[in-house]
């Protein structure tokens, strides 16, 4: 209860903050939107930034604290593809957005707050490994899929330009990249910039939380319940059972197995939304799994803390 009362609780009630302004109408929906904008186009990217920048790059990265999770993340994915498709009936492309919505767990917003509150702020630097290529990877693969599903018509060429230009033009990529190379050239920072990346990095967090908060008062509870069942239950179950039990076969130290457990656990992020609505596909059941996931997380992220405890 302890876990439920210290670690979660204090992190989603920043989410129903953000949540009962809006319903309350003291912050506007444009309001919110600029607040999430600060936080996804700017403050999360420099926190990204300065933690890739400090993190011991050989130690950390490690290829089977990778494996685990994105075998996972894969496994999710092609569940809600195929199981979108065949099992309720949803074209191929609603079928990759479904999909994406299975791929791409909230590992900032939800993730590193849980995670530093679990298991202090240590434990991040395996998070850190795997949100370095995590939104990469999920554009990556579902943007390929989509695109060679959408149109035959289009060639190799333009379809990778497609692929890449989405991928590169993500501030949170952008922030990774530079991270990278801030820290493997051994770039020391003046220290009036590094207070100041400082000072962004810890509002981050909370200011995103809070405007996530706002943004899910705007999606309706509405969609097909099938795929919206199938979301919530690969997100929340499938995949972090997934990551246990190859995290425990490729013998993942305690510190790597919690993180990316938890990490896997997560709710869809809002990206998953981005996603469809970048498609005009299946943007009811994405907004709503987002929406309904991210409620029963709390549930769900205090019986994988106890797992792991």
């Amino acid at each position: 209860m302890s876990a439920l009362l210290d670690v979660i609780f204090p992190v989603f009630l920043i989410i129903g903050f953000g949540y009962c302004t809006v319903w309350a109408r003291l912050f506007s929906i444009d309001t919110i939107d600029g607040l999430m904008k600060f936080t996804q186009n700017f403050a999360i990217p420099v926190l990204l930034f300065n933690a890739i920048a400090k993190v011991d790059l050989v130690n950390v990265f490690n290829i089977t604290l990778f494996l685990s999770f994105y075998i996972g993340a894969t496994v999710g994915f092609l569940i809600g593809l195929f199981g979108s498709h065949y099992l309720f009936n949803r074209t191929l492309e609603d079928s990759v957005a479904i999909g994406f919505c299975c791929l791409f767990s909230n590992t900032v917003m939800l993730g590193l707050p849980i995670t530093e509150r679990a298991y202090g702020e240590d434990a991040l630097q395996h998070n850190f490994a795997i949100v370095a290529i995590h939104a990469p990877f999920c554009y990556f693969l579902g943007i390929t899929v989509m695109e060679f599903i959408k149109s035959t018509e289009k060639s190799v060429s333009i379809k990778t330009v497609i692929i890449l230009k989405a991928m590169f033009s993500n501030a949170l990529v952008v922030g990774i990249i530079v991270g990278f190379l801030v820290n493997a050239f051994g770039i020391n920072l003046a220290r009036p910039l590094q207070a100041s990346i400082d000072m962004i990095t810890a509002v981050a967090l909370p200011a995103a939380l809070f405007g996530m908060g706002g943004v899910l008062y705007q999606y309706r509870p509405e969609g097909d319940l099938g795929p919206i069942a199938m979301i919530c239950t690969v997100s929340l179950l499938i995949h972090p059972v997934i990551v246990w039990i190859t995290g425990l076969n490729l013998d993942l130290n305690e510190v790597q197995l919690r993180s990316a457990v938890i990490t896997a656990a997560m709710a869809p992020g809002i990206n998953t939304y981005v996603f469809a609505n970048m498609y005009g596909k299946a943007k009811r059941v994405a907004s709503t799994g987002l929406l309904l996931s991210t409620a029963l997380s709390i549930g769900t992220v205090w019986i994988w803390l106890n797992v792991l405890a």
